[in-house]
């Protein structure tokens, strides 16, 4: 194949010492990665989005109506040719000044207009029904790929035992299981970055970038150098968090406040468990210091563990929020900010706020309905 005469695919940096892609040929007793494997992770990435938008529109949608979420935002902005004009060609945001000019050409006070340009941007803000369906998708993969995950990782003994990991490598023949376990889950982080510019944006939108990025190419990488092994082992401890994270949010959106407060605590600790410990005490460990003692080093060796170290810097980022949330969840009895993605783009939690505010001076009946909704969001993905 092309990739033997290749420099990109130069045998002396992705395989260790005496070992060359010839060897790793698929045969009748052994079958082993191939580099054009992962051609069909393109096709299967965009079969999952068309998945995804049947299951938004005739599962997750329905499903939310009928938990009561609200397919729009509350509050409409009075019909202004001028406002609108001003909006859509100006800016969405006017400074002070403009503010003035406008209140002055329509007869408006100054926090009318403020007010008018506050409910505007409201209506482009997606609805808790457009983010449930969203959460719902991913809640109902990231089930679907873990329990597939325990269906075939802990049957292996290599899952209880890191060192098999290494030993023989690269000479580890892939079973069908394995093949479908990581195709699909390259689809699925592919299918993310797809729809990560038309999905809900979130606060982490650059973090998540990174994640999913390196998550595809340390899976390409992997399934290259035939690190399958370590790599089931990886998806598994990731995908764990993910259920109760996904799940906690569907929760908060339907205003089930106690099964979003509990699948927090569940994830939190999943996250801690999985992330902060397992993931780096003993898969990082074993891929730096087990590999190095059976294998030996190589160049891919050094790309391999730090993309794995990437990875959990992006673990530490997220847990450092998380632990933030935590702390004021104690300290005030409820946590008051989503910390992680499930927070749109900057100043619009602030201004719905505001904008309820705004009503409430309006209509004093709402008082007490509104202050009995709790502030809290459950917080929201990484992978």
């Amino acid at each position: 194949m092309a990739a033997e005469t290749s420099w990109i695919w130069s045998e002396w940096f992705w395989l260790p010492s005496n070992v060359s892609w010839s060897d790793l040929k698929n045969t009748d007793k052994a079958v082993y990665p191939q580099i054009n494997d992962l051609s069909v992770i393109f096709p299967l990435a965009v079969a999952l989005l068309l998945i995804r938008t049947a299951f938004e529109r005739c599962i997750a949608t329905p499903l939310g109506l009928l938990a009561g979420i609200k397919s729009k935002n509350h509050y409409d902005a009075t019909p202004s040719t001028i406002l609108e004009k001003v909006y859509k060609t100006v800016s969405k945001c006017p400074d002070r000044k403009r503010l003035e000019g406008l209140a002055k050409q329509l007869d408006w006070s100054v926090r009318t207009i403020e007010r008018w340009f506050r409910r505007r941007r409201n209506q482009d803000r997606p609805s808790m029904l457009v983010k449930f369906t969203e959460t719902s998708w991913r809640s109902v993969f990231y089930i679907a790929s873990f329990s597939y995950g325990m269906y075939i990782v802990p049957t292996q003994p290599w899952f209880w035992d890191l060192r098999l990991c290494w030993q023989h490598f690269p000479f580890h023949p892939v079973t069908t299981e394995i093949y479908n376990y990581y195709m699909i889950e390259m689809s699925f982080y592919l299918s993310l970055i797809l729809s990560l510019f038309t999905d809900v944006r979130r606060k982490d939108f650059v973090q998540q970038l990174i994640h999913h990025f390196t998550t595809i190419f340390l899976m390409g990488f992997s399934w290259t150098c035939n690190f399958t092994r370590v790599g089931c082992i990886v998806l598994v401890t990731h995908d764990v968090a993910d259920i109760f994270l996904e799940t906690g949010k569907m929760f908060k959106y339907a205003q089930f406040e106690a099964g979003a407060n509990s699948m927090f605590g569940v994830f939190t600790a999943a996250f801690f468990l999985s992330r902060m410990l397992f993931f780096p005490l003993w898969i990082i460990y074993s891929a730096v210091f087990h590999s190095l003692e059976i294998i030996g080093p190589f160049p891919a060796y050094y790309l391999f563990n730090g993309l794995l170290i990437i990875l959990q810097i992006l673990n530490s980022f997220w847990f450092f929020l998380i632990a933030c949330m935590v702390y004021r969840a104690l300290a005030h009895g409820q946590v008051t900010k989503d910390a992680r993605s499930d927070v749109e783009e900057s100043g619009s939690e602030s201004e719905e706020k505001e904008e309820t505010n705004g009503k409430m001076n309006h209509n004093h009946n709402y008082t007490n309905h509104i202050n009995s909704n709790s502030n809290y969001k459950a917080v929201a993905n990484p992978h």
